[in-house]
């Protein structure tokens, strides 16, 4: 028998979520004042699908929503910053099953680890892996690269530390928790 290792609900989840997070990085980016480096929602959108789905969706949905938008935006694919934000939706879907948000469970103490991983993975994909990845292989200057990846790094934080956490409450709260239904 063969086993699938990729279920349908993880391509529907990464169709879904990379969809959104074109769109959202396409047309709901508000610049930062440091060059290619803008304020947006999208990675609340791969951090929320990832620690729904785990880390397959979380993959596909960062590297498949980056690559659009930058075929969109006319200059070309930035691939290391599309390698990093894939990683990003990976790291955080790597930890999903502390979260608890799919059997409605997720509470402060799981927040708390949400954001704790969240904030780790930003740092490390955007402070670390995109720019060194833009200095060894496009050769552009450490002290621009590294600060727009600090920078992006900061925003993402901050951006999945609110609206991440309410849509990871919110849609925890339509879950029914494991044992909450009893017969009478």
């Amino acid at each position: 028998m063969s086993r699938k290792i990729i279920s349908v609900r993880v391509v529907v989840a990464a169709g879904i979520g990379a969809a959104l997070m074109f769109v959202l990085m396409r047309f709901v980016a508000i610049p930062s004042g440091v060059p290619n480096t803008n304020l947006n929602l999208a990675p609340a959108i791969v951090a929320i699908f990832a620690a729904i789905f785990g880390p397959v969706a979380g993959f596909l949905i960062g590297f498949i929503g980056h690559t659009l938008t930058d075929l969109t935006l006319g200059y070309g694919i930035w691939w290391t910053w599309v390698i990093a934000d894939g990683i990003f939706g990976c790291l955080i879907g790597l930890f999903a099953k502390f979260y608890k948000i799919e059997e409605g469970d997720f509470r402060l103490k799981n927040c708390f680890i949400f954001n704790g991983v969240q904030i780790l993975a930003n740092i490390l994909t955007w402070a670390a892996i995109a720019p060194t990845l833009d200095v060894l292989i496009y050769q552009e200057p450490a002290d621009k690269v590294y600060l727009q990846g600090l920078v992006a790094a900061a925003l993402n934080s901050a951006v999945v530390l609110i609206l991440g956490s309410i849509l990871a409450l919110g849609y925890s709260r339509t879950r029914v928790k494991e044992g909450s239904l009893k017969s009478e």
